[in-house]
């Protein structure tokens, strides 16, 4: 049997709503990227576009999608913004995806 999440309520489709919304925001190798850098610590705008590799309105745009699904969080220092991560248990998510590439491999 499969552990999940323990719940007590029969969930309808409707109920996935917002973890569709996420899953469909971390559906980019870039914002992956990001995501995992975020989760050794903040980073502003500039480190994380010479991360990427990509120019600063496209990053800006990722960090943007992020943000509005709830990932990320930013705060302004003069210049600068940084972002850090809202929840560190979003990095789960990547321990899950290596552990079930490890299992395809068998």
């Amino acid at each position: 049997m499969i552990a999940a999440c323990k719940t007590s309520k029969r969930k309808k489709p409707t109920d996935f709503r917002k973890a569709a919304d996420v899953f469909k925001a971390l559906a980019n190798p870039n914002r992956l990227l990001i995501v995992d850098a975020l989760g050794k610590g903040e980073k502003c705008v500039a480190d994380l576009t010479e991360l990427v590799g990509l120019d600063i309105s496209t990053v800006s745009n990722h960090l943007s999608v992020l943000r509005k699904v709830g990932l990320l969080v930013d705060e302004r220092r003069g210049t600068q913004v940084f972002y850090t991560l809202k929840n560190a248990c979003v990095l789960k998510i990547f321990c899950c995806l290596d552990e079930f590439h490890a299992h395809l491999g068998r």
